[in-house]
């Protein structure tokens, strides 16, 4: 599998982030490395580029595509929730603290894990009910669709994937598991299908897209790592390092956005009350008001990146203002 692909917002990612020689910079999901190629370019030799991915084969092709960036390299297979323990393991085998400068996520799935059909990630081809971003992690698509009660399924289709079918597709799923178990993506799909209602399934994206994307979260419990690698990458940081974060949908970026707001108003103290006494004083500062989205020209030649927002902000050490 080759994980080549067009970066989301590359000239957007790479001015939230500001790379600079020497810098240490964190890509928590290199997938494809098509935005770290250009970071290991400005870090130079005398900076170090982490990459993290679960998945071995996106190591392996971004090994030999990133070696031309002439920075020092650190691949390594994990997952960015567990960013602390990643960063640490390096600490120890490098002998020195690691402060990086910067942390970049973008989120999801990444494109050739779509356009490979085994991998059980799409539903416009017939593959085996897989979605595991890590190949060797126990749980996968057709072991939820399968165990799951009714309720079990409704809350994961309907929370995940923001389906408003979603106890009606659970009740469908578990009937039609009655009579053989669903082991394809195609079998997934004819249930969903039987379960929307035909006027539903006329206008607007396939009747099998949220509940396909409601899966693959649960899968990866993709929600959880969100929210711990974020609040990692934000307690790791040296003072003015960056966390820039690349989100395709609202439920990835709502954590980021809070992430984010709590860092700049950390108080915990009564609204009313006169003055604080929690002590705690913001570790973030702002970027930007609103997330960045992607232009007109980019989702022409990108499809992929209509629905991507970006947010980023900095590390900074008590109050020191907007930037």
């Amino acid at each position: 599998m080759q994980f080549d692909h067009v970066p989301v917002m590359l000239n957007e990612v790479i001015a939230a982030l500001r790379p600079q020689k020497g810098d240490i910079i964190v890509d928590c999901t290199l997938g494809g490395a098509g935005h770290s190629i250009h970071i290991g370019r400005m870090i130079g030799p005398d900076g170090m580029l982490i990459g993290i991915d679960r998945d071995p084969a996106a190591l392996d092709s971004a090994a030999e595509r990133i070696s031309e960036a002439e920075c020092r390299l650190e691949l390594v297979r994990g997952n960015f929730a567990d960013l602390a323990d990643i960063v640490a393991d390096l600490e120890r085998r490098d002998g020195r603290p690691l402060t990086p400068n910067g942390f970049l996520f973008d989120f999801g799935v990444s494109s050739p894990q779509l356009d490979v059909a085994e991998r059980g990630f799409t539903y416009r081809e017939d593959a085996p009910l897989d979605m595991r971003m890590d190949p060797d992690s126990p749980l996968t698509a057709a072991g939820i669709v399968n165990s799951a009660d009714v309720g079990e399924l409704t809350t994961i289709i309907r929370d995940y994937g923001e389906e408003r079918w979603a106890s009606r597709i659970a009740r469908f799923i578990v009937e039609r598991r009655r009579s053989e178990p669903i082991i394809t993506t195609g079998q997934l799909v004819s249930a969903i299908l039987a379960a929307v209602p035909a006027a539903a399934r006329r206008d607007g994206p396939h009747p099998a897209r949220r509940t396909f994307q409601a899966l693959r979260i649960a899968v990866n419990d993709e929600l959880g790592a969100v929210r711990k690698g974020i609040e990692a990458a934000i307690e790791l940081s040296a003072p003015g390092g960056r966390i820039v974060a690349l989100s395709y949908h609202s439920l990835e970026d709502r954590i980021v956005k809070e992430a984010f707001r709590t860092g700049m108003a950390p108080c915990t103290c009564d609204p009313a009350a006169p003055a604080c006494v929690c002590g705690k004083r913001p570790s973030l500062m702002r970027t930007s008001l609103k997330p960045v989205t992607p232009s007109d020209d980019e989702i022409r030649i990108n499809p992929r990146s209509r629905s991507a927002k970006l947010r980023a902000a900095v590390k900074v050490l008590g109050d020191m203002g907007d930037e």
